[in-house]
């Protein structure tokens, strides 16, 4: 059995995401526990500002028949940044959600990232890695998480916005990211006032501010090589 069986740099649709957490360690935390910790004291050192808080890694994910099906595990985020730079075995991978905003002039609502934070400076939807609250009953709620992470970057609430009726998968061997547009009423700059408003009010956000993409042509200074081709897709979609 291949542990990862998913299409690589095409996006396709998604009718179903079904990714159970399951409850033992994941096998690579295990392996690696000495250099996870000796890591994890040395960037966080760099940048007191990171937290080891509970996040997940996948163990397994395929696409089959329209759905992505897959298992994984909690695992802390030193973990995770030590998989990230460290590891190419192939023995786990990252999945995250996008909620890609659409202001009612059809611009796309980024953000860019905090200096204090694991992706200083790039720029990507608002988003954060899947946790354990994002699995209610062991089975991932990918809206949940998107909803969860836009409130706390942005501020906005996209839970009863109108949205595509399916979302979309786009893997790299970097990470698999569940796309799903969200609609809102407004124009970009309207909505980027908010954001705007949002962060200032933060004691501590995590983002610099909004960044707002209006064509596949210009794209801004920190775009994440996903990132710029879910941009690409979305405006091919009104050609």
């Amino acid at each position: 059995m291949v542990a990862f069986d998913i299409p690589r740099g095409v996006i396709v649709p998604v009718t179903a995401v079904e990714v159970k957490l399951q409850p033992d360690p994941h096998p690579f935390e295990l392996q690696h526990r000495q250099e996870i910790a000796d890591n994890w004291r040395r960037i966080s050192a760099q940048n007191p500002a990171l937290f080891d808080g509970r996040v997940v890694l996948l163990s397994e994910l395929s696409y089959r028949g329209g759905k992505v099906v897959g298992k994984c595990h909690e695992i802390g985020f030193s973990t995770f940044m030590f998989w990230r730079d460290h590891d190419r075995s192939g023995a786990a991978e990252h999945a995250y959600a996008h909620a890609a905003l659409v202001s009612s002039d059809n611009q796309l609502i980024a953000i860019r990232m905090g200096a204090q934070t694991a992706n200083a400076g790039m720029v990507y939807f608002a988003a954060g890695s899947f946790e354990p609250v994002d699995f209610p009953g062991g089975m991932v709620d990918v809206d949940a998480n998107m909803i969860r992470e836009v409130r706390e970057e942005t501020g906005l609430d996209i839970s009863r916005l109108r949205r595509d009726p399916a979302y979309h998968l786009y893997s790299l061997e970097s990470g698999s990211v569940i796309v799903r547009r969200y609609y809102l009423d407004e124009p970009a700059d309207v909505i980027a006032r908010r954001i705007e408003a949002f962060v200032a009010s933060e004691v501590e956000p995590e983002i610099d501010g909004p960044v707002l993409i209006c064509s596949a042509e210009n794209l801004p200074d920190g775009v994440k090589p996903h990132m710029a081709e879910i941009v690409r897709w979305h405006f091919r979609q009104d050609d």
